[in-house]
């Protein structure tokens, strides 16, 4: 698990989910509340429901950490369509939870709303297709004059940042990438960043 934190107290907590096994998962579904528990069940693909399990505990591990109170403690109440509600502690931070492929994200703050999102860099997607759809021509011809390998970073970029922002619901003061091997990784925040934040392992 990897910590990241910012100047003004936001952090990222990414976890690669290769590592986690059968016992772990069990122990982080008796974390989940009977709303949580009922949406796990419904999931059909395996993939699918991993991510919201491992999203889930993630999160309350982090905000564990944070608030300093186990994570089974904290209460998060379903909400269909969105993001799932804080209700215990009552206003103990504001997050924001993201997944794809294997690795699965959470960011936290205790004073500003945040966006997050991480996508898997495929370099087998066209992504020239997909930016026709989603972004139109000024960005695609910005993308067919790059080689490869920075049109796939370009791309992603982009649409990592789109997704965060979208998730953040409001405008963004600031939206900062991390740097990662396999991820594109972005965070916007309500309320400005004033540096970008360092990705750190944890003792």
């Amino acid at each position: 698990m990897t910590s990241t934190t910012s100047a003004t107290g936001a952090s990222i907590w990414l976890l690669d989910s290769r590592g986690i096994d059968a016992a772990q998962l069990g122990q982080y579904e008796a974390w989940l509340g009977p709303a949580e528990t009922a949406r796990y069940a419904r999931f059909a693909r395996p993939l699918r429901r991993r991510q919201f399990l491992l999203g889930r505990a993630l999160l309350r591990a982090a905000m564990g950490k944070l608030l300093d109170m186990p994570p089974p403690a904290i209460v998060l109440e379903e909400r269909p369509g969105q993001a799932p509600l804080l209700l215990s502690p009552e206003g103990g931070a504001h997050f924001s939870i993201s997944h794809s492929g294997h690795w699965v994200a959470c960011a936290l703050s205790r004073t500003a709303p945040l966006g997050l999102d991480i996508e898997v860099c495929d370099p087998r997607r066209d992504v020239l297709a997909l930016a026709r759809q989603a972004f139109g021509a000024e960005m695609v011809a910005e993308l067919e004059g790059m080689p490869l390998e920075a049109r796939l970073a370009a791309f992603y970029r982009r649409w990592s940042e789109a997704e965060a922002r979208y998730k953040l619901g409001m405008d963004a003061a600031s939206c900062v990438t991390l740097p990662h091997a396999e991820l594109s990784i972005v965070l916007c925040s309500a309320a400005p960043l004033a540096h970008a934040p360092v990705l750190m392992v944890p003792d």
